[in-house]
């Protein structure tokens, strides 16, 4: 019987690479991190259970790897006078480069929970259910999240939701008193 875990897991790397870009935000770290991504999972093959769902698996271990690495960075001091910083840095000159660093600090300002489930959904294109076995969580939770982080980004973003809007508008009934 011909193993299909290695195209499977092939399959999927142009999602994965989504993800982690959307994670880390530089090309060159979303390849690293799905590089080390397909080595755990190849190295952990067998811990895979066949018939259970291959892409959350795969992007749980992605997910895990990413945060390992980035409580691991906040421990190390780069470039304390900024000269590399300065070098890479350069002025938006079109209208959409601003709006886009805006959304990335916006998204930066979402809790790690909320972030994570909106990218799962958003950039990722995974289902609520497997978002929700990527994070650990009830679908349902899952779904708040999603909820919260976009409310929240349109908060920051001065961007009027419709569903907001609407909701603004339905005049408020007046308190029903008992008896009367």
């Amino acid at each position: 019987m011909r193993d299909v875990f290695p195209d499977a897991v092939i399959a999927l790397i142009p999602m994965m690479r989504a993800y982690a870009m959307s994670l880390t935000r530089s090309r060159p770290e979303a390849d690293d991190l799905v590089q080390d991504t397909l080595v755990r999972a190849w190295r952990f093959r067998a811990a895979y259970e066949p018939g259970t769902n291959l892409k959350a698996w795969l992007y749980k271990i992605l997910r895990n790897i990413f945060y390992s690495n980035h409580a691991r960075r906040r421990l190390i001091v780069q470039d304390v006078d900024g000269k590399l910083t300065a070098q890479l840095a350069c002025t938006p000159d079109q209208e959409w480069q601003v709006e886009f660093g805006d959304l990335l600090r916006s998204l930066d300002r979402l809790t790690p929970d909320t972030r994570d489930a909106l990218l799962l959904i958003v950039v990722a294109g995974l289902s609520y259910e497997e978002a929700a076995e990527v994070c650990g969580c009830a679908t349902g939770t899952l779904k708040s999240r999603v909820s919260r982080a976009r409310a929240r980004l349109a908060e920051l973003l001065d961007y009027d939701l419709p569903a907001r809007r609407h909701l603004a508008r339905r005049p408020i009934p007046p308190p029903q008193v008992p008896g009367a």
